[in-house]
């Protein structure tokens, strides 16, 4: 059977022009580098990038480019990568839906303007996912100046097009060193693990409250409805990772500049959990609520309700979850102190607490790691 044709995200390798001359976007294969690993045949590299340059209804509204519209690149390049992979040898074809996203941090702000090289990497395979390293670049075309503004890992599953709800075996990759099989299979057991720990708790739902006060948890919280339309979605009928990343990131923001009243721009994600697929004409409701503040952050859980209307059958259900995290800045740019959380009821206080603890966590790693480089 013929491969199907590629979808807007899954397109093959070329280069698209708005204007005469302007490159906005390409997906070119790049060799993998000699000291990590080759993929199962030499047509179908590990690695890609794909380049875009960044326009002003990519902006938010401090002029910087939008992190969801970072976060959906990336996911473009994952899927890209992720789906030739699967479809490197013959059997069954399939389409590489997100499954997870690990946390990913937002080191430096990119500007309209700027090139955006979004290069991403196979690293790891289990029996039936695919892990993917993305790392972006931020290029001044004026200046020929790049900084690194983020790095990524995503987990990926192949589905069926025959089927959607089955899940196919992945083509293993040769690895250069036993250790990077190593490294990947327990990266791969501690996503699981988390994956299930956060479907666990994934039973409560974001009530509104009326008159509430400011600084509590009810002040800030926000949601979004939207309807699923086919620009949302793949070939195959649901909704790409990319466009659901983006909306949670946008109900974070709003969260966020209620809380502070100042602008606000993603710091980080914790993971992005994609419990179940999102299919054409569901009605997703997105979630937000305010965790936990620390002096300088605040941390945002994200939740994402699917709605079939159109069937009777299947009941609303949890389809993804995250924690974003947010800095409140200044007109020129530096950081704000945040207003700090008053958490009222218990599972609030609870909420907060935790929040504590991966913020903490997060802070001793991030300060090992400087005195490891040190």
């Amino acid at each position: 059977m013929a491969p199907p044709p590629p979808s807007p995200s899954m397109a093959p390798p070329g280069l698209i022009h708005s204007a005469p001359g302007l490159p906005d976007t390409c997906a070119l294969p790049q060799p993998p580098a000699a000291a990590t690993m080759s993929g199962p045949a030499a047509e179908t590299p590990s690695a890609i990038q794909i380049c875009r340059i960044m326009r002003p209804d990519d902006a938010n509204v401090a002029g910087n480019v939008h992190g969801g519209t970072v976060l959906k690149m990336i996911e473009e390049a994952g899927a890209i990568i992720s789906t030739r992979h699967c479809n490197s040898q013959n059997g069954e074809r399939c389409v590489a839906a997100l499954a997870r996203v690990e946390r990913t941090d937002f080191l430096s702000p990119m500007c309209i303007g700027e090139v955006a090289h979004v290069s991403a990497e196979i690293t790891y395979t289990s029996k039936h996912s695919v892990e993917v390293q993305v790392n972006v670049m931020s290029e001044n075309i004026l200046t020929g100046t790049k900084k690194l503004t983020n790095k990524a890992t995503l987990w990926y599953v192949p589905l069926s097009l025959k089927n959607v709800d089955k899940v196919l075996e992945v083509p293993p990759v040769v690895y250069s060193r036993q250790e990077q099989e190593e490294e990947g299979r327990k990266r791969y057991e501690a996503q699981k693990l988390e994956r299930m720990e956060t479907k666990w708790r994934n039973g409560d739902i974001v009530q509104p409250v009326l008159n509430p006060e400011p600084n509590t948890v009810s002040y800030s919280q926000s949601s979004l409805i939207h309807l699923v339309g086919p620009s949302d979605c793949t070939l195959h009928g649901f909704v790409h990772g990319g466009v659901t990343m983006k909306l949670m990131d946008e109900v974070a923001g709003i969260v966020a500049a209620r809380h502070c009243k100042t602008n606000i721009v993603t710091a980080s994600v914790d993971a992005i959990n994609f419990h179940d697929k999102i299919r054409k004409g569901c009605v997703i409701t997105i979630s937000g609520r305010m965790t936990f503040t620390s002096n300088k952050s605040m941390e945002i859980e994200v939740l994402v309700d699917a709605d079939p209307v159109v069937n009777n059958f299947v009941k609303r259900y949890r389809a993804a979850s995250a924690f974003f995290t947010f800095v409140s800045l200044s007109p020129e740019g530096k950081s704000l102190p945040v207003p700090q959380l008053v958490p009222e009821t218990e599972d609030e206080k609870k909420r907060f607490e935790e929040g504590k603890g991966r913020y903490l966590q997060m802070k001793a790693k991030r300060q090992g790691q400087a005195e490891t480089q040190a």
